[in-house]
């Protein structure tokens, strides 16, 4: 009896401090996420303010009476609203598009061609460019564009999506490694080529991978904010840019609380692309990322 006491008191001791330490993980966890979205609580709520709540002291957190029409402000034909937000859909898609499509390419050369002499030294070219930071390209870039006269227009963004993604090379050619030898001989011996293999054996595999990439594109170029503002005038700029610039009164001071109504409109679909597209970017990063030879 004294025996199965003594097994019994560490096991519940064991358990006691398993159910501490899950309900201190669960307060970690709600303190974290709420340290997350009060900046989001906060944007929501100062939208629907007018500027003087916004401006007044002391501060009231909620507002006397919702603005609601700042939303329909945000669409008034003075600030072009819908048409920039085109420009930043159809650039943010094109681009994503030919990096998706180069970035595969590339993936797929570096995985699956180990007769290249130089191919793991061009691939360690590649892997660096990750950590280099891009404000360290900016210059030289921004010196190519305007001597090839190509600023004031999207061709720096084809050209981007062209040359591919450091990090979405990396994706694809982790994920990609993984095939086994087996599929493409047997490919061959039914005469496809080698472009036929990557189209009709990996790249419908990848889904997952493509999806990430496709994302995280999306949601860089959406969201830029320092490209445009170089590369684009006020004609042809992107929705973001406009956000920062357009929404000031008569005597040009900004309207605050109009332009937080504009931003929660500019996040609204990179939040909806991820909740839509999170179970694809985890699977795709899961199956690639942690993946090598």
């Amino acid at each position: 009896m004294e025996a199965q006491l003594q097994v019994r008191q560490p096991t519940s001791h064991r358990s006691t401090r398993r159910m501490r330490e899950k309900i201190l993980l669960y307060i970690l966890m709600v303190v974290v996420v709420f340290l997350v979205c009060v900046p989001i609580i906060w944007l929501l709520i100062t939208s629907l303010k007018k500027d003087v709540e916004y401006l007044s002291y002391p501060i009231k957190f909620l507002p006397a009476v919702p603005q609601w029409s700042n939303y329909t402000n945000v669409f008034d034909p003075r600030y072009d609203f819908l048409k920039h937000a085109g420009i930043s859909a159809g650039l943010a898609l094109g681009s994503s598009i030919l990096t998706v499509i180069s970035s595969s390419l590339a993936g797929f050369a570096f995985a699956r061609f180990p007769e290249v002499k130089a191919r793991d030294k061009l691939f360690a070219i590649v892997a660096s460019m990750i950590i280099i930071p891009q404000i360290v390209t900016v210059i030289p870039q921004f010196i190519i564009f305007s001597r090839l006269h190509l600023t004031g227009t999207y061709w720096p963004w084809v050209i981007w999506g062209i040359a591919g993604s450091p990090i979405l090379i990396f994706l694809f050619r982790q994920f990609f490694i993984r095939f086994p030898r087996e599929l493409e001989d047997a490919a061959e011996i039914d005469g496809c080529s080698t472009f036929e293999i990557f189209w009709r054996i990996f790249l419908p595999n990848a889904k997952p991978v493509i999806a990430t990439a496709f994302i995280l594109n999306f949601v860089a170029v959406w969201g830029d904010w320092f490209a445009p503002l170089i590369y684009l005038n006020s004609e042809n700029t992107t929705l973001s840019v406009v956000i920062s610039t357009a929404y000031v009164n008569p005597q040009g001071q900004p309207l605050t609380t109009l332009t937080l109504a504009a931003v929660v409109l500019y996040i609204l679909p990179m939040v909806v692309i991820f909740f839509f597209g999170q179970r694809y970017i985890m699977q795709g990063t899961l199956t690639s990322g942690l993946t090598g030879r």
